[in-house]
């Protein structure tokens, strides 16, 4: 047998090396994990979006077994749903994973934005990837009203009469719109039909791809950190970044705790307060959908409730939704409507941290308020707090401008815990 030249590793052999050959699970892991290097001074913010990407899965896995026994159409859906939960062997677990999925998917998604606000993450090089995970978020509240609307309860019914005639708002196209939306004059069989083809069909297949857009565009550029600094730009004599470490093991290590604390809490939201006092399934969604019955107060569900509560603050019904769509579409220009010199919440001044305290302060009001009736201080209110929450957008290229900031240090910042 001849001999191995000397410093050579020696080759692989067996099933993995079988694999490798065919597919490059080697280099993959290489790249994306063991090779990839991140920032060493990420913080507990940096846990959501490895949650998300796991509530993701969650979505899927348990809405796959949802489709099994799920029967669409206006006579049959909540019925289906009631059997579901009565019936089928562990059923009502798979329906309240899925519920009550949709709510911890918002609440990461939520704090993970909140995140990129708070450190900058949205600032060059990074606006594309920042434009593809608003874009998730988008496909995200989609799929999630459609998926609302297919248990067919009475909250269901009348939060998608809503929803779909805000389109008939649109000057010259509304109607016709809104009743090719429909499928019918009404919501009824049709609607159903292609609400649960978007829902399980076009829309995950979309929400995949963004999500797969996002983490290779996270890829290219790198992730941001505390500080905003750039590891990229300091590298050592191997030509890894000075103030990187691979992502593997150490942030799988850390995301694993991260996961373990969440499982605690989303299994003790399943087990004990799947309703979550209304919050995640409201009263009314366990009737049937009635016509002739409207529910005392029509609301969304409360990851929408923000942008409902600036819907109704406005009396006229067209600039009202022109609001509410305003309202979402701001986040996409955030890339450039920042100004500031540098990227984290950190080395800002007062005008910028006040911003974004009174900015996250009038989303959590205006998702209360879009709970509440639309009527006397609520409606006063919520038009104060709409006001703050567009100021955050449209005052930054002042604020942020003038703004005092403190010098950036060179290298991160590493605090250990």
């Amino acid at each position: 047998m001849a001999a191995q030249p000397a410093g050579t590793a020696p080759a692989k052999s067996g099933l993995w090396a079988w694999i490798n050959k065919r597919l490059p699970v080697s280099e993959f892991i290489e790249e994306q994990l063991t090779g990839y290097y991140a920032p060493k001074n990420f913080n507990i913010w940096y846990f959501f979006g490895s949650l998300a990407l796991l509530v993701l899965v969650l979505q899927l896995v348990t809405g796959i077994f949802l489709t099994m026994f799920y029967k669409v159409g206006e006579a049959t859906s909540f019925d289906s749903v009631e059997y579901i939960m009565r019936e089928v062997r562990f059923g009502w677990l798979i329906r309240y994973l899925h519920s009550s999925g949709a709510s911890a998917f918002f609440i990461v998604v939520y704090l993970h934005m909140f995140r990129a606000l708070l450190y900058g993450s949205y600032k060059k090089p990074r606006e594309l990837l920042w434009l593809f995970g608003m874009l998730v978020y988008l496909a995200l509240m989609a799929e999630a009203f459609m998926g609302y609307v297919l248990p067919w309860g009475n909250m269901s019914f009348w939060g998608a009469q809503v929803i779909v005639n805000l389109f008939g708002t649109i000057p010259g196209i509304g109607p016709g719109l809104v009743e090719w939306i429909r499928g019918d004059y009404g919501i009824a069989d049709a609607t159903l039909n292609r609400f649960f083809a978007l829902h399980v069909v076009a829309l995950p297949l979309g929400l995949l791809l963004l999500v797969a857009l996002h983490l290779v565009a996270l890829r290219r550029t790198g992730s941001n950190n505390p500080d905003g600094i750039e590891i990229k730009e300091k590298l050592g004599a191997d030509g890894k970044p000075l103030d990187g470490i691979p992502f593997h093991p150490y942030y799988t290590v850390k995301d694993v705790v991260g996961v373990g604390v969440f499982f605690v809490l989303f299994a003790i939201v399943v087990f004990f307060v799947p309703t979550f006092g209304g919050l995640f399934l409201e009263g009314p969604n366990f009737e049937p959908a009635n016509p002739l019955s409207t529910p005392e107060h029509i609301a969304p569900v409360w990851y929408f409730t923000p942008f409902y509560a600036i819907l109704r603050a406005v009396p006229n019904q067209r600039m009202g939704a022109l609001l509410m769509l305003l309202a979402v579409v701001s986040f996409l220009f955030l890339p450039w409507l920042d100004r500031s010199p540098v990227k984290s919440m950190r080395y800002r001044g007062p005008l910028s941290r006040i911003a974004l305290t009174l900015f996250a302060i009038a989303f959590v009001a205006l998702g209360y308020l879009g709970l509440q009736p639309a009527e006397g201080l609520y409606v006063i209110l919520a038009r104060i707090f709409a006001v703050i929450y567009f100021a955050y957008f449209w005052l930054m290229p002042w604020y942020s401008k003038i703004d005092s900031v403190k010098p950036v240090p060179e290298r991160v910042v590493y605090h250990a815990h």
